[in-house]
């Protein structure tokens, strides 16, 4: 069985749970607040049952780890008076997953901006809250972890994820990247990819064609590159990301590593968006996740599409079975 949390209720997160239901394929547990399932399903003119003590899942019917809400809750409408509830339903989940009461974690979208706004979560460097990637991380005792996401034909990780651009450069260390490329190497190997091809992009244009646009690449990621290699790493770079994006570049390559979020995601959404998988490398569990946010606008409405959610409980169960597409 698969947790699933559903992230913000205000947003699109329990209108997947609600739809998912009414022809469920995966066994879910759900983290949540059942009346605002209910609510959401009346809203969508939906059949939904709720059961808190079976763990099998029926057609209509969610199997629900029942949390409530402080506030009422009205789709479209943030109210930070909820924050709180999203953690709760992220740090429960988590710990099933922990105690091996489920196989893998699987999140709906959540407003990182509203959880900051209720003032109730920093991490352990006093920062607030910066998304699940690292929330996850620092509640399962985990010092990296890495996010990756997927589509058909294309797999994107990040070395740095949740950053204002001028606070990039400062986090491109080598220790740091030898970490992130660790991982996704470790993680690739243990999904059945025994050689993973890992392309690894420039931080500055043109790869910083040789300092003239930057040192990065001279001084901390070339040199990262070569020093793995030898070690028995199958990497390339660094390389432009203007052109790492082509298809004649892309042939044989196992993940592309991103020096930050807009430096890959547009392209990877581009090619799959509402088909794509978010994931988290390195945590003690298998975590995935959609790839979309909470479309505030779009709750309760019921245009909205479950192709990311299925991309991330087919992801998730793949990996159950150590099996990687």
């Amino acid at each position: 069985m698969l947790a699933f949390t559903p992230g913000e209720p205000a947003g699109i997160g329990p209108d997947l749970a609600v739809i998912y239901a009414q022809n469920p394929k995966k066994e879910l547990l759900i983290f949540a607040d059942p009346d605002v399932l209910l609510s959401r399903a009346k809203a969508l003119n939906l059949e939904l049952k709720i059961s808190e003590t079976e763990t099998t899942s029926h057609a209509k019917t969610l199997c629900v780890y029942p949390i409530k809400t402080k506030d009422k809750v009205v789709a479209g409408v943030l109210n930070k008076n909820n924050a709180e509830y999203v953690l709760k339903t992220l740090d429960l989940a988590t710990q099933y997953c922990l105690n091996g009461d489920t196989q893998a974690l699987v999140t709906g979208p959540l407003h990182k901006g509203i959880i900051n706004q209720a003032g109730i979560y920093q991490d352990k460097n006093g920062q607030g809250f910066s998304g699940h990637t690292e929330y996850l991380a620092q509640r399962s005792g985990v010092d990296k972890t890495v996010m990756m996401l997927a589509t058909a034909g294309l797999r994107v990780a990040l070395a740095t994820t949740h950053l204002p651009l001028s606070q990039v450069p400062q986090q491109i260390q080598s220790h740091s990247l030898e970490k992130t490329l660790t991982i996704i190497h470790q993680s690739l190997q243990s999904y059945g990819i025994q050689n993973p091809r890992i392309v690894v992009c420039g931080l500055n244009p043109h790869a910083g064609e040789d300092g003239y646009l930057g040192r990065e690449e001279i001084e901390i990621i070339n040199p990262l590159v070569e020093k793995l290699n030898t070690q028995g790493f199958n990497l390339v770079g660094s390389v432009s990301a203007d052109t790492a994006f082509t298809a004649d570049a892309l042939k044989g390559v196992d993940c592309v590593l991103a020096m930050y979020h807009d430096q890959g995601l547009p392209v990877l959404k581009t090619l799959g968006f509402k088909k794509a998988v978010n994931i988290t490398l390195g945590l003690p569990f298998i975590r995935t996740s959609v790839d979309h946010g909470t479309a505030l606008v779009l709750a309760g409405t019921g245009n909205i599409s479950l192709g990311s959610l299925n991309t991330a409980l087919h992801y998730a169960y793949n990996f159950i079975n150590a099996t990687y597409e």
